[in-house]
């Protein structure tokens, strides 16, 4: 999206990976960060990066999320950060990172997953959201931008769709490829809308 006076957003594709599906009762385990940014002409390109992974604090653990994952907890436990130093380091992250006079915004596929986890736990850990409420889907974005069907909307699909090469398997589910894979397809998405006029 071009805009006559410079860019308006910062935008940030977000991967987490989790012991579970709701905060509070399962951890949030590594949180991958890419940062979207675009210059005047409002071309967008892939910035900045971050991976944290978290030490896990609730007892609740999906074998299967974990299975996924394959995050070592034990590990994580002795070598993870804090929960709230990670979420501090996010929010320092995004404050670095965002362009001058723009505004931060989520990116996530199946972004209520990642969103709500990570707004969660900034909240349990008393830092403002840096994102507020702004928040974006590809999987919707995809549907509105190639007109598909909601199942037709895998990552992997919208991917065929824009000609992106597919991520490599090895690192599928590791949060920090996951945001770089992410960020690539958001972007084919903008310009792809950008076609469109």
């Amino acid at each position: 999206m071009r805009q006559n006076d410079g860019p308006r957003f910062t935008w940030y594709s977000v991967d987490v990976e989790a012991s579970g599906p709701v905060p509070g009762i399962h951890n949030l385990l590594s949180i991958g960060v890419t940062a979207i940014v675009a210059d005047e002409a409002g071309n967008h390109r892939l910035g900045d990066e971050l991976y944290l992974e978290l030490q896990p604090v609730f007892p609740g653990h999906v074998e299967s999320a974990n299975a996924v994952h394959g995050l070592d907890l034990d590990r994580l436990r002795r070598e993870g950060l804090s929960p709230c130093e990670a979420m501090r380091r996010l929010a320092e992250f995004v404050e670095r990172t965002r362009g001058p006079g723009t505004e931060a915004v989520f990116v996530g596929h199946v972004a209520v997953f990642d969103w709500m986890h990570v707004a969660w736990y900034l909240a349990w850990c008393g830092i403002e959201n840096p994102f507020g409420y702004k928040g974006i889907d590809t999987k919707s974005l995809a549907m509105g931008v190639l007109g598909v069907p909601w199942d037709g909307t895998g990552r992997e699909e919208i991917e065929d769709r824009l000609g992106i090469p597919h991520q490599d398997p090895g690192t599928v589910h590791r949060a920090d490829a996951d945001a770089r894979q992410q960020a690539r397809l958001f972007v084919a998405l903008l310009e792809a809308l950008e076609r469109r006029g």
